[in-house]
């Protein structure tokens, strides 16, 4: 059902977008390495290093995305694909994002329903160097355990000197079923070249799902 859902959304984004965008959809591609993937501050891979690429097309206001990442829940599951889709825009100087995506799960245990769809709501806004912004997520059966659960974060962003940016967020997740807390993180990216990107960040949460950490990563882009 979820993956008739993705189909179904990506199929009127698509027809969306090919009526309302007038040039040729712009194609982005990244692949990149993390000593340790954090999700909203628990890591999904056990402290373990991550392998992870996606492809963007970009169509003119509406947007279409796949992502996927090895991940390690200490089970089978092996690797997480993620499907999305959505809209940006820009009304009284912010910067709009609205969008779903569905998150699938390979090899999941038997009985286990990892697999989730998320919906999002986000904006942003330059103020002088930096660049502040918020966003709400929401699921109604997220990761097979809670039937609610937002997520809302507060985040900036600022470049210091070239080739630097400086970058934190903080958020909370409220859960019907698991227990509710907050997670941040900080860190700072250094552009090595136009494609290759290196991310060092600190990541905390309060709850005992997950532990500090710092987790660096090397990102190419193209």
């Amino acid at each position: 059902m979820r993956l008739v859902f993705v189909c179904a959304a990506a199929m009127a984004v698509f027809s969306a977008g090919s009526v309302h965008a007038q040039a040729k959809p712009d194609v982005a591609f990244n692949i990149g390495v993390v000593s340790d993937y954090v999700f909203r501050g628990a890591s999904q891979t056990g402290g373990d290093a991550a392998l992870q690429g996606g492809v963007d097309v970009d169509l003119g206001g509406f947007y279409l995305g796949s992502w996927a990442s090895n991940v390690d829940f200490g089970d089978d599951t092996a690797a997480e694909i993620d499907l999305y889709g959505g809209y940006r825009t820009e009304a009284a100087g912010y910067a709009l994002d609205f969008g779903a995506g569905s998150y699938f799960y390979v090899n999941e245990p038997d009985g286990a329903e990892y697999n989730y769809v998320e919906f999002k709501a986000l904006a942003s806004r330059a103020v002088g160097p930096a660049t502040l912004g918020a966003g709400v997520y929401h699921s109604f059966d997220y990761f097979g355990v809670d039937e609610k659960a937002t997520y809302v974060e507060a985040n900036a962003a600022i470049v210091p000197a070239d080739k630097w940016t400086l970058s934190g967020a903080i958020g909370h997740q409220w859960l019907d079923v698991s227990g509710d807390y907050a997670a941040w993180n900080l860190g700072a990216a250094y552009a090595l070249s136009d494609h290759l990107t290196v991310d060092v960040r600190y990541h905390d949460m309060d709850s005992p799902l997950g532990d500090a950490r710092v987790a660096a990563g090397l990102k190419a882009s193209f």
